[in-house]
């Protein structure tokens, strides 16, 4: 067999190999980002495989059934991880709103991990880029520019859309720790996994009156509430750039909503954030409800987090306002 004929046949199992040690590794091999962004938009199955796993696992509950303790493990474990997602992902390394440690840092960082929502560092630089660019045709996920339906789920897809563009969060990047969790980001879900169906275990055997199992716990607690916590996520992604109201004019679709500032713990306001985004605080009134907000402030009385930032004064001008707005 000649050189080339050896390269052509093993082309395939090269990429196959690639495509392995990627999923467990994401910035091996990563292409330049220059090089994928003039590559069309389109789902990788096979990069997006782990993400359909996770979908079609939410139909183990046709076989392992469901307990009041299981689905409250479901039900709090959504709260708590989109709380990481909001109040660490967003607020703290997309947008620094908020000062703590180093070793506090790697904890919020770890704790966001356990989202599935991939490494802090990615979460970051993607979601400046939007901020960048946002309902711009090279905003990732614009409904305006892409439609719903790839705004809400299809650009997470896309191999596009993969790697982390380290030079866009140089501050992050610059902590080696937060750089492993980002690069082996299914180290920490796939540990998340594996504890629930031993507690599971652990409970069938020692807790009978509780009515659980391994795999009870591992289906609500990992499966369907890491989907729905996905999915809440995506609503700010899609429904906020589409339903809501607006209150200030920020050059693109972004809306406030009351009903997803419930389902993202403050989130859905939206229009508030593309307006004041380094502002720790999203809720700007009383009635603008911010449950991320309010635990960010809890925690500051710890001393585990500081220097919240605040409002600014700007914020609450009525020349501002697109529409008459009551005083705060």
């Amino acid at each position: 067999m000649t050189d080339t004929a050896t390269a052509a046949h093993l082309g395939p199992f090269r990429r196959a190999l690639t495509y392995l040690v990627q999923w467990f590794d994401t910035d091996y091999g990563a292409p330049r980002i220059e090089t994928l962004k003039s590559q069309p938009d389109k789902v990788d199955w096979v990069r997006a495989m782990s993400f359909v796993i996770l979908h079609v696992g939410c139909l183990g509950v046709i076989w392992t059934g469901w307990s009041w303790f299981a689905v409250g493990s479901a039900v709090f474990l959504y709260f708590i991880r989109m709380f990481a997602v909001t109040g660490f992902y967003h607020r703290y390394f997309s947008h620094r709103t908020f000062s703590t440690s180093r070793a506090w840092q790697f904890v919020l960082a770890l704790w966001g991990a356990t989202c599935v929502q991939k490494g802090a560092l990615w979460w970051a630089y993607t979601h400046r880029h939007h901020h960048q660019h946002s309902d711009e045709e090279d905003d990732k996920h614009s409904p305006r520019q892409h439609g719903f339906m790839w705004s809400h789920i299809g650009w997470i897809t896309s191999r596009k859309n993969f790697p982390t563009d380290y030079s866009r969060v140089k501050d992050l990047a610059k902590f080696p720790e937060l750089v492993f969790l980002n690069r082996f980001d299914t180290l920490v879900p796939i540990a998340s996994a594996v504890l629930l169906f031993v507690l599971g275990r652990m409970l069938e055997a020692y807790a009978p009156g509780l009515h659980t199992s391994g795999g009870q716990m591992l289906v609500w607690g990992f499966f369907i509430s890491t989907t729905a916590l996905f999915h809440g996520t995506s609503c700010i992604n899609s429904m906020a750039h589409v339903w809501g109201q607006r209150r200030y004019e920020t050059g693109d679709d972004s809306r406030n909503s009351f009903i997803l500032s419930l389902i993202t713990l403050g989130e859905g306001w939206h229009n508030n954030h593309h307006k004041h985004m380094t502002c720790t605080r999203q809720g700007f009134y009383w009635w603008e409800v911010d449950i991320t907000y309010y635990l960010l402030k809890v925690m500051s009385w710890t001393g585990l987090i500081w220097d919240l930032r605040p409002v600014p004064s700007a914020a609450y001008d009525t020349k501002m306002h697109l529409g008459p707005q009551p005083k705060p």
